[in-house]
Parts: C-alpha cells; sequence; structure tokens
C-alpha cells in the first residue's frame, strides 16, 4: 500500500485510550469536528439516485448521510471507487452547515433513509433506537479505542478519527512577532498560560501594523458554519475541569465553577480578533479559515481536521498551542484536547440487505488499501484501528499535539462533550453569546446556561 505520509500520533493515541478506559474521550461538532457541510439540498435527488441504483442492483445499497463537510468529495470520490470494485451504489450527502440533526431528522423520515450516519453523544440518547449494535464485529476486533456504547452497553458507534484542538498559531508570524522590539516572549515555549498568552495577544493587537496583521485571534464566527468552535470544543474546558474537581465521568448539573475561564478566552476572542465583536454573528467558519490561512490573524482556534493535504493550510507553518482559561491547574501541565467526538452508526431500522452493505462498506473504507490512502490521506484521519497500523500521517499538527504528551503534559479529554445535553443547549448559549458580543445582553445570560439551562435540559431527558 502506498503510504499517506508522516507521523502517527501514537503519544496521544495512547493518551486518549487511557483517558476513554476511564469514560472519557468523548464529543461533537466534527467534533470533532461539527463543522456542517454543502450538499444537504442534494439529499432528496441524491436519495432518488440511491434507490434507483438499489433497484439496478437487485440488491443492498448505501447511504451515509456525512458530517464533516471538509471530506466531502473525498468521500464521494472513494464511494466510486467502492462502487466501480463491486457495483453496489453508494450515495454521500453531505449535511449544510449546523443543520446535521436536523437534516438527520428529515431524512430518517423518507422511506429511503441514510443507512450509515454519524452522531455526537450530545444527541445520542435521541437517535438510540437507529443504532445497530457493532458488538462482535470486524471493529470490535481492530479499535484501538473504546467505542460509543449506550447506557445499556450496546456497542453503537464507531470511532473513526483520534483529532486534537487548541489554537493554531501560524509559527512564522509569532516568530516574527518574537523578532520586534520589547517583545513579550522571545518563543512560542514561553506561553504556558493563560497570562502570557493574553500579554502576547494583547501586544500583537496594538502592534498588528507594525507586524502586518488585522488581528492577534481571527474572527471567532457566532453563525451556524462556526459557533461549534465555542458552544461544542471550548465548552469542553470548563466541564472538564469541574469533572476533574469531582472526580466523576457523568455530570448533569454544574456549578458552574470554571466558567470563569470560558470567559477568559472568549473575551480575548473577541477583543484581539480581525473584527469587532459587533460583527462576529455574520462572520463564518470560512471567513476565519481564509484570515488565517491569508496571514490576517496570528491565532485560530481549531483542530487537527482543519488540516487537509490539498487545503489552503498545507504550505504553513503551524502549530498548536493548549487552550489555556485561567485555571491554575493548567499552567505549563496541559497538552492540547485529544479524543474522538463524533462516531459513525450504521441505521438498523434500514432493510436488512442495506444494513449488511453498509457493514462491508466500512470495512473495506477502514480496511482495504483503497480506504486506507483515502482516510489517512485525502482525508487526514488519524484513525484508531490497528488496521491502520502501517500508515503515517502527514499533518502537522499531529505531531504538535503529539509534543506536548511527549512532553509530559496531560492531553485534555473531551469528556466533556458527552455531558452537552442537547443542541437546543448550544443554541441557547450561542444565543447568549451573540449578545454579549453585540453589547445587547450580560455574561450573566451566558453564565445561566451553564447553570440553569444545562440542568434544565438534562432534567426534561430524565
Amino acid at each position: 500500500m502506498k503510504k499517506a505520509k508522516v507521523l502517527v500520533a501514537t503519544a496521544v493515541v495512547a493518551a486518549m485510550t487511557a483517558s476513554t478506559l476511564a469514560g472519557c474521550g468523548n464529543s461533537s461538532d466534527k467534533g470533532t469536528a461539527d463543522q456542517g457541510g454543502n450538499a444537504a439540498a442534494d439529499a432528496a435527488k441524491d436519495t432518488q439516485a440511491a434507490d434507483a441504483g438499489d433497484e439496478s442492483a437487485g440488491g443492498g445499497s448505501v447511504y451515509m448521510l456525512n458530517f464533516k463537510p471538509e471530506v466531502d468529495q473525498q468521500m464521494k470520490d472513494l464511494a466510486a471507487v467502492y462502487t466501480e470494485q463491486t457495483g453496489v451504489p453508494v450515495t454521500i450527502v453531505t449535511a449544510a452547515s449546523g443543520t446535521y440533526e436536523q437534516t438527520l431528522t428529515s431524512e430518517m423520515a423518507k422511506t429511503e433513509c441514510p443507512t450509515i450516519f454519524f452522531f455526537e453523544p450530545s444527541f445520542k440518547n435521541d437517535w438510540k433506537d437507529y443504532m445497530y449494535d457493532f458488538t462482535g464485529s470486524f471493529f470490535d476486533e481492530h479499535l484501538t479505542v473504546e467505542p460509543e456504547k449506550l447506557d445499556s452497553g450496546e456497542y453503537v458507534g464507531i470511532p473513526y478519527a483520534v483529532e486534537s484542538y487548541g489554537i493554531i498559531y501560524n509559527v512564522d508570524l509569532l516568530d516574527q512577532y518574537c523578532a520586534l522590539d520589547n517583545a513579550v516572549i522571545s518563543s512560542a515555549a514561553d506561553i504556558v498560560d493563560f497570562d502570557t498568552l493574553k500579554a502576547v495577544a494583547d501586544d500583537i493587537q496594538a502592534r498588528k501594523d507594525e507586524l502586518g496583521v488585522e488581528g492577534a485571534f481571527t474572527s471567532a464566527g457566532l453563525d451556524g458554519s462556526s459557533y461549534w468552535r465555542f458552544v461544542t470544543h471550548l465548552v469542553n474546558m470548563p466541564i472538564y475541569w469541574e469533572m476533574e474537581d469531582k472526580g466523576v465521568d457523568e455530570l448533569k448539573e454544574l456549578d458552574g465553577t470554571y466558567v470563569y475561564g470560558y470567559k477568559n478566552l472568549i473575551d480575548l476572542y473577541f477583543k484581539d480578533a480581525t473584527c469587532d465583536p459587533t460583527l462576529l454573528s455574520g462572520k463564518t467558519g470560512d471567513d476565519a479559515m481564509a484570515e488565517f490561512c491569508e496571514g490576517q490573524a496570528v491565532f485560530y482556534q481549531n483542530g487537527t481536521w482543519a488540516w487537509t493535504p490539498d487545503g489552503d493550510m498545507a504550505d504553513m507553518n503551524v502549530a498548536f498551542l493548549p487552550l489555556y482559561t485561567g485555571v491554575p491547574a493548567e499552567k505549563d501541565a496541559i497538552g492540547v484536547c485529544s479524543g474522538s467526538g463524533n462516531f459513525m452508526a450504521v441505521n438498523k431500522k434500514a432493510s436488512p440487505e442495506n444494513v449488511d452493505a453498509s457493514l462491508k462498506f466500512l470495512e473495506w473504507m477502514f480496511s482495504s488499501d483503497e480506504g486506507k490512502e483515502a482516510v489517512a490521506g485525502s482525508m487526514a484521519f488519524n484513525c484508531p484501528m490497528d488496521t491502520f497500523s502501517d500508515v503515517e500521517l502527514d499533518n502537522p499538527l499531529f505531531a504538535s499535539a503529539n509534543s506536548y504528551v511527549e512532553a509530559g503534559k496531560t492531553a485534555v479529554s473531551w469528556k466533556g462533550f458527552s455531558q452537552i445535553p442537547d443542541e437546543n443547549w448550544k443554541t441557547e448559549l450561542s444565543s447568549a453569546l451573540i449578545e454579549y458580543a453585540q453589547g445587547t445582553g450580560d455574561w450573566d445570560t451566558v453564565e445561566k446556561c451553564f447553570t440553569e439551562k444545562f440542568a434544565e435540559e438534562w432534567a426534561t431527558k430524565e
């Protein structure tokens, strides 16, 4: 097999494995990234195509409702290879940004519904009746981390990628800042806590013309294509620290002890940015990526999925900083957030033929040379399966995440993700953040989402 090229982040995988075995390592936006997509409008057309293909083949077919827009075309290309080899029709549809669960609800109501779908822990329970139990399957044998399970014990989610996220920085730009007279730091290695990060960001913002940037951070972006970075990924931090304090793996009520750290970073993102906070509700995920890749900002919160071999970031010199929030225990002690926050499921309510076809497609995707080359190469997934032991990854962000673990830092698990009650809670938090950014709301409303609204949403599920 042709190798996909770089370092497999084995230390991160190992750290994440230990974490998940203790009940950690769960998400959700994409998500890992939860990034939305670009083909939902074609869902009906593509479903009809799948239906026609099924009839022409006289057997099973596959319909995947994809969660990750950044690999939309790669998934479709891989599906075409499989169909060419086997004759089995495979349809890939990618949900529009911020609409995955809504699109899933709509598509599941159709006669020809998705046979493979994705889920985050925040809406796992809403779809548990549709989830095939993988116990005793190919994945049960080959996964190197714990699968996602229901409370009843069924193995229903395939963690197809170990991902990491934090503050991505432009190494060259930060080096240029360090070379300025009276720079706060001499190198990126000096940033070991929130206070130092803030001092650097504030100084870059004050000297942005001197450095030739528009801001220290990209626009945060609070529209549906970008808000997941802050209402899912960043949310992990205050929940993670409260769970660590309490020594628990489940938390359905929050004291909000560490929400101050969340505010620390949000305020920094809003103030030291490429645009005024009042404009953030209209800023998109694409805007943030473009600002970073065009050298308009030094820092950009996102994850390993932002880098692909043929993407805009491919030729950049990039690395990670941890999400420092001002919690005393984090100083010079933590790495970036690493885990599996999004999972593949097979729809057990599909026809037996389509269930079987979907299982065979997924096994081929994660074991064949063609599948592995696409998954680890063009999709740039760090797949936690022993079938990928001969594959090397070429993503510098994996190497950066791995470097923290090798230095003895603690990889922050994604266990806070699994405590997010549902999409409604994230929507309310996003609305509160927009009001706060625009100056039409106060921080108390944001904080109430972490305490009162969090408990209220969980109470509705009891």
